[in-house]
């Protein structure tokens, strides 16, 4: 299968430059082109297509190409971005390389330095993408456990590139039917990417030492985690409860571990970290949508509840939604992970 092409994001106002951007570009045979004509929603164009480089024209209508940088450099402060002008002194470039511009191109432009310039900074984003990205392994009893918990932050994960992983240990057969519980948890992980281990240990018995430690201990093995979410110990139900023990036995070599809230938690929840999921409330009910199933008799899967939970705890961290985290191991990762994740949304200040 051939690789990716890089993506590209061109911002010119000309459109016969632009077209002219495009065609050497996409001619290079490694880059995929997309091109506006003004400098509005630039930001939402970034947050959208995770371009691996911007090239933007200097003087766009109504708003200046260092506009647009120092507008970009907010959401995303390593993307790479050129700057295309007709007329510059060499002082002036100096002041924008300064100001947060990678590269100067003058026009003219060069076919051959335009590709050069663009895909060397694309190759060098996406190897610093490559390196920064984490492995996240999402632990849970019963199919939609995790997507409760922590859909939203997963969802920023995966925007940000990371690799995720869910562990479900039982079926969910005592909340429904098994075979249709394990087809909404299947298309659940593939709306974010994840790689999904079904396991069919019995619902409402999941013993807190084996079988359940050995199973996860061997998806650590297999996912290698930077980061783990599991179930509280503070959860009325037996099995979360349980799972929550045996996790922290098979993650005891993994630096960062947090555990989420259930529907099921008690008022002995005492999370310590907010992640704020603005950007990611919509991917989490879609992922729940996915258990239709559960629908009609959870009320805790209605939309405005969930919307509503995110609500209330965001009075403890920023934005206007946040899903909850109680801190068992932090080495540091963890609050890098939300750093990492704020490359596709404004949820920088918060961890995940």
């Amino acid at each position: 299968m051939a690789p990716e092409p890089y993506r590209i994001l061109v911002v010119e106002d000309d459109v016969d430059v632009a077209l002219y951007v495009r065609v050497v570009l996409e001619r290079a045979g490694d880059m995929a082109v997309e091109v506006h004509h003004h400098g509005r929603d630039v930001v939402d164009h970034v947050r959208r297509l995770q371009p691996h480089v911007i090239v933007t024209d200097l003087e766009l209508p109504g708003v200046h190409g260092l506009e647009i940088v120092h507008a970009v450099r907010e959401v995303e402060p390593e993307l790479p971005i050129v700057v295309m002008t007709a007329h510059a002194s060499v002082d002036y470039a100096v002041r924008a390389l300064r100001d947060g511009v990678s590269e100067f191109l003058q026009k003219p432009l060069d076919s051959a330095a335009l590709v050069d310039v663009v895909r060397r900074l694309a190759i060098a984003h996406e190897e610093q993408r490559t390196r920064s990205r984490r492995s996240i392994l999402a632990v849970g009893a019963h199919p939609d456990d995790v997507e409760i918990g922590v859909g939203g932050t997963l969802a920023a994960h995966a925007a940000a590139g990371d690799a995720i992983t869910v562990l479900t240990l039982s079926r969910g057969a005592r909340g429904g039917v098994a075979d249709e519980r394990q087809h909404e948890a299947l298309a659940s992980a593939e709306l974010i990417g994840a790689r999904l281990f079904l396991e069919d240990l019995v619902d409402t018995h999941i013993p807190a030492t084996d079988p359940t430690v050995g199973i996860i201990e061997r998806v650590v093995a297999a996912s290698q985690p930077d980061v783990v979410y599991t179930h509280s110990s503070h959860d009325r139900h037996q099995d979360h409860r349980a799972v929550h023990e045996a996790t922290l036995i098979a993650t005891r070599g993994v630096a960062e571990v947090a555990c989420y809230q259930s529907p099921s938690s008690t008022i002995d929840f005492r999370p310590s970290r907010f992640v704020t999921i603005d950007e990611h409330v919509d991917a989490k009910l879609a992922l729940l949508e996915c258990f239709a199933s559960q629908g009609s008799i959870r009320d805790y899967l209605d939309p405005d509840f969930v919307v509503a939970t995110a609500r209330y705890w965001s009075r403890f961290g920023t934005g206007r939604a946040c899903e909850p985290l109680e801190i068992v191991r932090d080495a540091g990762g963890v609050q890098s992970v939300a750093r990492a994740a704020h490359r596709a949304s404004r949820t920088r200040q918060e961890p995940a």
